[in-house]
């Protein structure tokens, strides 16, 4: 059962929650469910965001609106789900089925408006606890590796569960224990909606580029990355033939045609 309920819209309430909050060490909330954009509606959300800051508390807003402008106004707004996101692969294979085609679609459609919280990265192969039963995920594991740095938001919420830590790859939990939250530097370099996306990110000096395909069938990428210079040597993680993650040190040879494939419903991540 979802709760607490009933908190956040009775300016009372709310404080007194958001104060014993605070006394018990908490550093955010996760605001869900707002229906509709009446003006009440979204005077709510900023008056949820003045208070969480009055208490020192982050917040992430869950079914919905769009991110309105607010992480110019309030510092301790993080996030915004507003997308039909990685819950909807729990409840149901159809959205398994079409995994790949969504995630080629939202960074050029919702992630374009501002911040997506989409709550990805499955590592479990059955979406349940236990990995042993529920729907079926189709993609590989190097796809969701990819979705960490294609789907941008100021706080990245990992879908993982404690098997995670026996069962999944370790090249994998050692990746998402270093991929960065926060980018200084966002550049397109290849794809269309629906079919593929290619994105590179950059934090700091370092640079992430990542891939995925909704093709059923392995594609080959041949990319221009003008990040990169002839002789450096980078860190792939990709599809293997059996579509198990491999991890590998790869010297370009030529930044403007770098060659990389993806297994069907697969992808990739180029570090340098």
């Amino acid at each position: 059962m979802q709760g607490p309920i009933n908190r956040m819209d009775n300016p009372i309430v709310r404080k007194k929650e958001m104060k014993w909050l605070k006394s018990i060490g908490a550093k955010g909330i996760k605001v869900d469910f707002f229906g509709g954009d009446k003006q009440e509606t979204i005077r709510l959300y900023e008056q949820i965001l003045s208070d969480a800051n009055d208490y020192g508390l982050m917040v992430i807003f869950h079914g919905c609106t769009l991110p309105r402008g607010w992480e110019v106004l309030y510092p301790n707004y993080v996030g915004s789900e507003a997308v039909l996101a990685s819950e909807n692969i729990y409840f149901s294979q159809h959205f398994c089925d079409e995994e790949a085609v969504n995630t080629s679609t939202h960074p050029f459609i919702r992630n374009t408006v501002g911040c997506m919280e989409y709550g990805g990265c499955f590592m479990n192969r059955r979406m349940s606890r236990d990995n042993k039963r529920g729907n079926t995920r189709k993609t590989t594991d190097a796809f969701q590796l990819a979705t960490t740095v294609l789907f941008q938001n100021p706080i990245q919420n990992f879908a993982l569960t404690p098997n995670n830590l026996d069962d999944a790859p370790a090249i994998c939990i050692d990746y998402l224990r270093q991929v960065p939250t926060t980018w200084d530097e966002t550049q397109f370099i290849d794809g269309y909606p629906g079919k593929s996306v290619v994105m590179a990110r950059r934090h700091g000096e370092k640079w992430y580029v990542a891939g995925v395909t909704a093709s059923k069938t392995a594609q080959t990428f041949e990319l221009s990355l003008p990040m990169f210079s002839k002789g450096d040597v980078v860190t792939v993680y990709s599809d293997g033939k059996d579509r198990e993650p491999e991890m590998k040190q790869v010297k370009i040879s030529n930044p403007k045609k770098v060659k990389i494939t993806a297994q069907g419903d697969g992808g990739f991540v180029i570090v340098k």
